[in-house]
């Protein structure tokens, strides 16, 4: 099935009103896809494909510290320590100190870094890559049907996200995983992603290709 057939089904199935997002890691910066026009975090470059944009991204396009570090674009080694402490996190009373920081970043999965060049982000339907990752924003019923769709004929039981960011929960994990997660976002996504009250993530879905991205363009 391909993804415009994917995302059609995904949309009528389940009366989705926001986009199905792919996602794919490459090896080589793809030159037939526009790199994105402005340094953006992660999760705005989700609502962006969301809304029907398709681009690359490298680490240079990437505002976020996360963003960079969870998809495995930067090494977090190279970010200024007042960033890897958390610090920022804490000023903007997110977590009560530096340690709190450290001991959530710990449950974070990132890609290894130094592999993949870019990123490329795309509505589903219109996707002109096969992706490693779709992303689907909906409601709570939606989330539902679709973790039962997941188990219909395996019992496969998805992987529950918490609070961390969701370059990492609802990108790396899935990507490293090759399971269905969901979860609520995080705060800053949930802004930035003009998320409403009810809506989750309830699927970062590789296709039947994850893993396999190291194929260039």
């Amino acid at each position: 099935m391909d993804a415009a057939t994917s995302s059609d089904s995904l949309k009528k199935l389940l009366g989705l009103k926001s986009e199905p997002v792919g996602l794919a890691w490459l090896t080589k910066i793809p030159k037939d896809i526009p790199k994105i026009d402005k340094k953006e975090r992660f999760c705005a470059k989700l609502g962006q494909a969301a809304r029907g944009q398709c681009f690359s991204s490298t680490a240079k396009e990437e505002q976020c510290m996360g963003g960079a570090k969870y998809c495995g674009l930067a090494d977090a080694s190279e970010f200024a320590p007042g960033r890897r402490s958390g610090e920022f996190l804490v000023a903007h009373g997110i977590y009560k100190n530096v340690p709190a920081v450290q001991r959530a970043w710990q449950a974070c999965p990132a890609i290894e870094p130094g592999i993949f060049k870019a990123m490329t982000f795309s509505p589903l339907t219109t996707s002109p890559f096969e992706p490693d990752v779709i992303v689907v924003v909906c409601y709570t019923k939606q989330a539902m049907d679709l973790l039962h769709a997941n188990a219909y004929d395996s019992g496969a039981r998805g992987i529950g996200a918490d609070a961390g960011p969701i370059c990492s929960s609802m990108a790396a994990l899935p990507y490293l995983t090759g399971k269905v997660t969901y979860g609520f976002a995080d705060i800053a996504s949930r802004d930035r992603m003009n998320l409403k009250s009810g809506e989750a993530l309830p699927n970062a879905t590789p296709t039947s290709n994850a893993g396999s991205s190291t194929r260039g363009w």
